[in-house]
């Protein structure tokens, strides 16, 4: 029993302190958006921003464009999610309910175009994004991304849908129930953990790549904001306070999607409890 005890409060311990380790850069990176620029700069660490400011994110948010830095991510990365998730979701049924000639073929090729490095990929897409005359256009970049996403989607999803029974869909069958039915009342709520795993995935994709967006896009007002981001690193210096400032304002829309989206993962697990 005191072995037992001994053990989990050694494992308590340990979980402490790797959650403090992981989350000091966070909230080092947080106080000092909030502290005045002669603090940031000193060599003596201050772990409470006093006095506290706002000065930062006010310098930040005054940068040229970042109203439409704001909505072309957004525009880009919703899109993405929505297109990417619907797309796996539809393939992995497909996949995992139906044998085809070349099923197994288009399974090995979906794993080893995610072995592809995606900065590899820069020069090819940029040309096929020209000859398409899509360049400076933000449907480049929500092409660029779907196509990254949905290979790792399906192949996830395929996972979670080989692990619902066939008889579910069956006994539903049997109630009268459409296809259309099937996915919505039956399929929907038991691959929803899976679901919103790959979301978050393509959320994430879509709101922190700066290469791409750097690379489509010709004009300013087409940017996305992790371009924005590097506006504060110049030929004359870099603006810590207003880079530290604006990397928490970029991370807070990828916060919100997380809780919200852990949120109906919860409702999710629990409708597909009551379903199954």
């Amino acid at each position: 029993m005191r072995t037992s005890r001994r053990s989990r409060t050694l494992l308590n311990a340990a979980a402490t302190l790797f959650a403090v380790v992981w989350a000091f850069p966070v909230y080092w990176m947080v106080t000092t958006a909030f502290k005045p620029q002669h603090d940031i700069l000193t060599s003596t660490p201050h772990f409470l921003p006093f006095p506290l400011t706002l000065a930062n994110f006010a310098d930040a948010v005054k940068k040229p464009h970042f109203g439409s830095y704001v909505v072309n991510s957004l525009a880009v990365t919703l899109t993405v999610v929505v297109v990417a998730t619907t797309v796996g979701f539809l393939a992995a049924l497909a996949l995992a309910r139906f044998r085809f000639l070349g099923r197994r073929a288009i399974l090995v090729t979906i794993l080893a175009i995610q072995m592809i490095p995606a900065p590899a990929l820069v020069i090819p897409l940029f040309l096929t994004m020209k000859s398409m005359h899509l360049l400076n256009n933000l449907l480049s970049l929500g092409l660029t991304y779907t196509a990254f996403v949905v290979p790792l989607t399906i192949w996830i999803l395929r996972g979670f849908a080989q692990g619902v029974p066939v008889e579910l869909e069956e006994a539903a069958r049997l109630d009268g129930a459409s296809p259309a039915q099937v996915i919505r009342h039956v399929l929907l709520p038991l691959l929803a953990p899976g679901i919103i795993a790959t979301s978050i995935f393509a959320f994430i994709t879509a709101w922190n790549d700066y290469v791409y967006a750097y690379v489509m896009m010709k004009d300013d007002a087409h940017y996305t904001l992790p371009v924005w981001l590097a506006t504060f690193s110049t030929n004359t210096g870099t603006d810590y306070a207003g880079l530290i400032a604006g990397s928490t304002l970029f991370a807070l829309p990828a916060v919100a999607f997380f809780m919200i989206a852990q949120t109906k993962l919860t409702a999710g697990m629990t409708a597909g409890a009551v379903k199954g």
